[in-house]
């Protein structure tokens, strides 16, 4: 009987799940594009609460990593206008503030991660949001 070797097909960026991260400084945009890409995500981007807004109606990624405190709109008027447009989206909220936990706007957000050198939390956070196959 002859052996026949099966190869399995390399994800594409097409099989990758996407990842919408919503934060007003560009660096924190940028580094955390290149760790998730690494990780094997799709990401999209955007520096802003109405940017982010706009690209859900768009399409909606499988999770959004959403800062609060940005300028113009923050991002907890943001989350309740995602979750309007697709109600099972899964939100992590990702910031450098950790008083905003006691805000209960914040509480309908799947995470909360607090900003850090280590992104291993956000990472872990993210993988949680996307098993759940909102």
């Amino acid at each position: 009987m002859a052996h026949t070797t099966v190869r399995k097909r390399e994800p594409t960026k097409e099989d990758a799940l996407e990842v919408l991260f919503v934060d007003d400084d560009a660096a924190q945009r940028e580094m955390y594009r290149r760790r998730l890409e690494r990780e094997g995500y799709s990401v999209r981007l955007a520096d802003s609460a109405d940017a982010a807004a706009n690209q859900v109606r768009e399409k909606a990624p499988e999770v959004v990593v959403l800062d609060i405190a940005m300028p113009g709109r923050d991002g907890l008027s943001c989350l309740q206008e995602l979750l309007d447009i697709e109600p099972a989206m899964p939100v992590i909220i990702n910031t450098a503030y950790p008083s905003y936990t006691d805000n209960f706007l914040s509480w309908v957000a799947d995470e909360y991660v607090e900003k850090s050198s280590d992104p291993g939390p956000l990472l872990t956070a993210i993988k949680r949001a996307v098993a759940n196959d909102w």
